[in-house]
C-alpha cells in the first residue's frame, strides 16, 4: 500500500515539475499566464490511497509587466480584458497578445494569424457592426472641395489703395493670397484672393480662379472691437468647370478673421476636399480605432478593437498558454470598445509580458524536488523491507 501512495506521490510531482518547467520556460513570453498545480487525496472508500493533480488554475487576473516595442501596431490592455479573434474553422478565441497586422486580404490579423474581430466604421455616431475588420488597402476616391477655411488678420494699418482695383497691378490691392481646391476627380485648381482696403471698417476680396480675371467680389465688414462681422464669415458661391469633372461649387468661411493693427497674416488656409489617395500603411489608436493612411495625408478610422470582458475569466478555458475560449463557467463575453465600461484602456507601442514571478517558480521547484526524494526514499525503504522479509522465509 505505502509503495502505491509513494508512487501516485512520485506521478504528482511529476506533473507539477512539468507545470513549474512550463512557467520558467515561457517567463518571456507575451500575454503567458502562470499555471498552478492543484494537489489531491485519492480515497478508496474511507482509507488513504495517496494523491493526484487534480486541476491546474492559470492565474489570469494578475497582468504581467509592460514592455516598449516601439511598433504602431502593438498594444497592451491595462485592466479586464480580453482582445477577441477567430480562427478559419470559426472558433472564437481570446487574448491578452495584442500584436496586430494585415494580411494579404487586407484584414486585421493577431500574431497567430486569426481574424481580429472588432466594430465596423462609426456612421452617425453609433459603432459598426461586429465582426472581422478590413483594411481598404487600394486607392481612396478625390473629394471634391465645398468649403475653404480662411482666417487671418487684415492689418488696420493698411491704406486704401487710390487706384480702382487691378489684378496686375500690385498697387491696387493691399494683399494676395492662392488657395488650392480639388474638383472630383481630384485634379488641383488655385484660387487667388486679392485684398483691397476699401475703407475704415471694410476690406474688399476679389476672386481669381485659376489665373482668370476676377470676377466676383465681396465686402468683409468688421466691428470697432476689430472682429469680423457674423454677416460676413460666408464668402460667395464660387464654381470651377474642368473637363471630364463635375462642376465643383464651394465658399470661402471667414470665421476667425480679423482687423487689428499690425502686421497682415493668415492662420488658417485650409480646403475640405482632397486629391485620391494610395494606401501607405495603418495604425492603432490607444482608443482602439484602426486607421488607415493614404498618400494624399487623408486618414480614415475603418473600425474599432473589441474587448471582451467575461462574469468569471477565471473559468475560461485554456486552448494554448496565452489563448482561451469561453464556456458556461466563464458566461457569455460582454463586449466594448477600450476604456469603455470594464474595459481595460489600450497602450499603444507597448505590450503585456508573462506574469511568472521566477524566484516563487524557482522556489516551487526546490520544493517539488525534496518532494520527489522524500517518496523516492519511501520506495526504496518499501523494497528494503520486501527483499528482507523475502530473504527471511
Amino acid at each position: 500500500m505505502s509503495f502505491n501512495i509513494a508512487l501516485s506521490g512520485i506521478q504528482a510531482i511529476n506533473e507539477q515539475l512539468t507545470t513549474l518547467s512550463n512557467n520558467i520556460a515561457n517567463a518571456g513570453t507575451y500575454g503567458f499566464k502562470s499555471s498552478r498545480a492543484n494537489f489531491a487525496s485519492v480515497y478508496a472508500g474511507d482509507q488513504a490511497n495517496g494523491v493526484q493533480v487534480q486541476s491546474l488554475t492559470q492565474n489570469i487576473s494578475q497582468t504581467g509587466s509592460l514592455s516598449s516595442t516601439g511598433r504602431g501596431m502593438d498594444a497592451a490592455i491595462q485592466g479586464r480584458g480580453f482582445f477577441t479573434s477567430r480562427d478559419t474553422q470559426g472558433v472564437v478565441s481570446y487574448s491578452r497578445v495584442g500584436i496586430f497586422s494585415t494580411n494579404a486580404d487586407g484584414l486585421l490579423v493577431d500574431s497567430t494569424g486569426k481574424k481580429v474581430q472588432g466594430y465596423g466604421p462609426t456612421v452617425g455616431g453609433v459603432l459598426g457592426t461586429m465582426g472581422d475588420i478590413a483594411i481598404p488597402t487600394g486607392q481612396i476616391p478625390a473629394v471634391a472641395t465645398t468649403k475653404v477655411s480662411y482666417a487671418g488678420n487684415m492689418s488696420g494699418d493698411w491704406k486704401t489703395p487710390t487706384a480702382a482695383f487691378n489684378a496686375t497691378d500690385a498697387n491696387t490691392y493691399n494683399m494676395v493670397k492662392q488657395s488650392v481646391v480639388y474638383d472630383s476627380l481630384g485634379t488641383q485648381h488655385t484660387v487667388s484672393q486679392y485684398f483691397v482696403k476699401t475703407d475704415a471698417d471694410t476690406v474688399t476680396v476679389h476672386y481669381s480662379l485659376d489665373g482668370a480675371a476676377p470676377a466676383t467680389n465681396f465686402a468683409m465688414n468688421f466691428g470697432t472691437n476689430g472682429q469680423i462681422l457674423p454677416a460676413s464669415t460666408t464668402g460667395p458661391a464660387l464654381t470651377i468647370t474642368a473637363a471630364g469633372a463635375a462642376a465643383m461649387n464651394f465658399n470661402f468661411d471667414y470665421t476667425g478673421t480679423s482687423k487689428f493693427a499690425g502686421e497682415a497674416t493668415n492662420t488658417t488656409n485650409r480646403a475640405d476636399g482632397y486629391a485620391s489617395g494610395t494606401f501607405v500603411g495603418v495604425e492603432l489608436a490607444e482608443n482602439g480605432s484602426i486607421v488607415a493612411k493614404y498618400s494624399n495625408e487623408q486618414q480614415q478610422v475603418v473600425g474599432t478593437i473589441a474587448i471582451a470582458t467575461f462574469p468569471d475569466e477565471g473559468s475560461l478555458v485554456s486552448v494554448s498558454d496565452t489563448a482561451w475560449i469561453a464556456n458556461a463557467n466563464s458566461g457569455a463575453p460582454l463586449y466594448t470598445t477600450p476604456g469603455v465600461g470594464l474595459g481595460g484602456k489600450l497602450s499603444k507601442g507597448v505590450l503585456e509580458g508573462s506574469n511568472v514571478d521566477i524566484t516563487s517558480e524557482l522556489v516551487g521547484l526546490m520544493t517539488s524536488q525534496r518532494n520527489y526524494q522524500a517518496n523516492s526514499k519511501v520506495i526504496t525503504a518499501e523494497n528494503q523491507m520486501m527483499q528482507s522479509l523475502m530473504q527471511a522465509l
